[in-house]
């Protein structure tokens, strides 16, 4: 049975591009939402198994656009956790 959780992060905007990426390809990640610093949601999108590619390039190319445009931000990340035992 697969359990859900969250984390979050805070970043600058510079660094947003690059942790997207990298929870991208930890694989586990369900989910992605992306805060300014006021706590108003600028951007969600989920992610599920298999996507790759030129599937995101659009998304990377929206996040990377937003990251230039915003200084400090927060990303909530929905992991999905296998507890098979």
């Amino acid at each position: 049975m697969a359990n859900t959780f969250k984390e979050t992060f805070t970043l600058k905007g510079e660094q947003l591009l690059h942790k997207i990426k990298e929870l991208i390809e930890e694989g586990n990640v369900r989910k992605i939402t992306i805060h300014d610093k006021t706590g108003k949601e600028l951007m969600s999108f989920p992610l599920t198994i298999g996507v790759v590619g030129a599937v995101l390039a659009p998304v990377l190319a929206a996040v990377g656009a937003l990251a230039a445009l915003i200084g400090e931000c927060t990303i909530s990340v929905e992991r999905e956790e296998d507890n098979q035992a």
